[in-house]
């Protein structure tokens, strides 16, 4: 494992950041990233596209459930998201860059882009992260479900790290535009060749699985496991994972 992979593998990475909505500590904002930051932990933050071309700090591709608005993302410019309040707490919406300045370099960031499911991969907006990753100066990633963003990446900068995410794929809401076949290319990792990921973000919940085990064995690809929430899941990550994406509970505890 390189040095630069190392550092994000070094600490317990949260979900999200910190997050806590009970307390009105929301998913991916400052402060559900400070909190991070606090308790030196790793961070993984998700980004969407918003219609400039930016890249919003925020898991949802709409804003309904968590933000004061509605409608997609994608639909609203850079400048009219970061007015918007979150339904809970007093943070705003933010941008990556926002994150970069936040942190600092004082935790390792992991970036999950996350796709449209455009025919054009979102070419321009992936590059535009991988950018703004590479000009980062602190240990930074990025990783998606989306091999055809993946190859983007790896095609524009192969240098900055970058890690496929992936579960076993099973029939679902969030498969429905794949085929059987695509499914089963997603599950296993048949992309690999294209898109050669530094790292593997596996669903916790299907490790042991064929795909990332064999590409640990053969290529020494290392293993994020996500999202673990109970201690059986921790066992799980302990035997078969080299990292943890957590949420719900201090693993230093």
């Amino acid at each position: 494992m390189s040095p630069e992979l190392a550092a994000i593998f070094a600490r317990p990475i949260a979900h999200r950041g910190y997050h806590d909505a009970s307390n009105g500590i929301i998913e991916n904002t400052p402060t559900a990233i400070q909190q991070a930051v606090d308790k030196d932990f790793g961070i993984e933050v998700d980004v969407q596209q918003t219609s400039d071309g930016e890249a919003l700090v925020f898991h949802d591709d709409d804003l309904d459930r968590l933000a004061d608005g509605s409608g997609p993302v994608s639909g609203r410019s850079s400048a009219d998201l970061v007015k918007l309040q979150m339904r809970t707490g007093t943070d705003h919406l933010w941008l990556l860059q926002d994150l970069f300045d936040l942190v600092d370099g004082r935790v390792p960031l992991v970036i999950e882009i996350k796709s449209l499911l455009r025919r054009d991969a979102q070419g321009d907006f992936v590059r535009r992260v991988v950018d703004q990753v590479d000009a980062y100066k602190g240990p930074a990633c990025i990783k998606t479900f989306d091999p055809d963003m993946l190859a983007v990446a790896k095609e524009h900068n192969n240098s900055v790290l970058r890690g496929i995410v992936a579960d076993a794929a099973r029939p679902g809401p969030d498969y429905t535009r794949h085929s059987r076949m695509d499914r089963f290319i997603l599950r296993h990792l048949l992309h690999f060749p294209r898109t050669s990921p530094h790292f593997i973000s596996y669903g916790v919940n299907d490790l042991p699985s064929p795909g990332p085990s064999m590409m640990k064995k053969v290529f020494k690809t290392p293993i994020m496991a996500w999202t673990v929430r109970t201690p059986g899941q921790l066992e799980v990550a302990k035997r078969f994972a080299d990292q943890i994406v957590f949420e719900g509970f201090d693993p230093d505890q």
